[in-house]
């Protein structure tokens, strides 16, 4: 124990201190490629070039997912991506022009036994302060990675049973509650896991006084989760094959949710053999929906039209704004890309 947690502590220096470990070099001017844009609706030209690049920064993770750009407002020495690699149980740093490093490790499982292919990190947030927030699989909770170096324990029950594994999340509109997702992805047999004590899969909201309140249970598998600009919708993304799909939830005042309505299906597109399942998804400023899926990234309208689509090729987990907020960063299996956009993050 004190070994794991002198090693969260330096990791944690550099992230709140800067960091002087050493990163391979790396040519920032000549990125390969990979796929295409995909036009389905001339709004998309609004949004994105129809040449756009998608550039492979880095790759050979065995699964990428929860990117999360430190902005310099966040921290001092801001301006990189920090994204996990699950069964890696690592949480990888990205440095334009330096490249990618191990930056934390252990970061979803800090036991000794084997648990699983996937027992590290998810979905990784910052709060108000810029601390990160990480969807735990191995230790089955959400934690906070504080100033101090630490790791604590934001929540890993409900009603005295434990969650399966947190997938990903989002702040609400106070900035302070966290809205999160927890399917059974991190348990060594998922749902057939004998470990597992919930009995449904639910979307949750985990108030700044740290109560915690199951706001549906009706998504087989939820997974990506993201509010509409004005907060008055919450998206969720289901990563179910027999269920490939969305989701859109009015937010009632008291953070809430109301009636669940599709926002659209892609199980026909799974079922033709498209890379990836619907997963983590983005929103911008105009209110477009950015979602990982079958196929790569969809781009909806804020009305649910299907715009266009990143093609990578791969099975794509999630994605993140970054830089000045209008460039799109992209966790796809074993790569890390971007492509440039012509909106910018919701709330950028």
């Amino acid at each position: 124990m004190r070994q794991l947690i002198t090693i969260v502590q330096v990791f944690a220096f550099s992230l709140f201190a800067g960091s002087s470990y050493s990163i391979f070099a790396q040519d920032s001017t000549n990125f390969p490629v990979i796929g295409e844009v995909i036009t389905l609706d001339p709004a998309l030209g609004d949004l994105l070039e129809t040449d756009a690049r998608i550039e492979v920064l880095s790759s050979g993770f065995v699964w990428s997912e929860g990117p999360v750009w430190v902005a310099a407002k966040d921290h001092p020495t801001g301006g990189y991506l920090l994204f996990s690699d699950i069964p890696n149980n690592r949480v990888v740093r990205w440095d334009e022009g330096l490249g990618a490093k191990t930056w934390l490790q252990p970061a979803g499982y800090t036991g000794v036994a084997e648990y699983g292919t996937e027992p590290g990190s998810n979905g990784l947030i910052l709060d108000e302060k810029g601390q990160l927030i990480s969807c735990e699989h191995g230790d089955r909770r959400l934690s906070l990675l504080t100033e101090g170096g630490g790791k604590r324990t934001l929540v890993d029950q409900f009603e005295g049973k434990r969650l399966n594994s947190p997938n990903d999340a989002c702040l609400g509109p106070d900035g302070k509650s966290i809205y999160f997702t927890d399917p059974p992805y991190g348990l060594p047999k998922r749902w057939e896991d004998p470990l597992r004590e919930l009995d449904f899969c639910g979307v949750y909201r985990l108030a700044p006084d740290g109560k915690l309140t199951l706001l549906t249970r009706e998504m087989t598998r939820p997974n990506g989760i993201a509010f509409s600009p004005d907060f008055k919708t919450l998206y969720v993304a289901q990563s179910d094959p027999d269920a490939a799909l969305w989701k859109s939830f009015p937010v009632k005042e008291d953070g809430t949710l109301g009636e669940g309505t599709l926002f659209h299906d892609a199980t026909a597109a799974a079922k033709e053999g498209l890379p990836g399942l619907p997963d983590g998804l983005k929103v911008d400023e105009k209110g477009n929906v950015w979602a990982t899926g079958p196929g790569g990234v969809y781009v909806f309208s804020p009305a649910g039209k299907l715009l266009g689509r990143i093609s990578t090729g791969e099975r794509t987990a999630n994605c993140a704004w970054g830089n000045d907020g209008s460039v799109l960063y992209l966790t796809a299996d074993m790569y890390l890309c971007r492509i440039k956009t012509k909106t910018k993050g919701a709330g950028w």
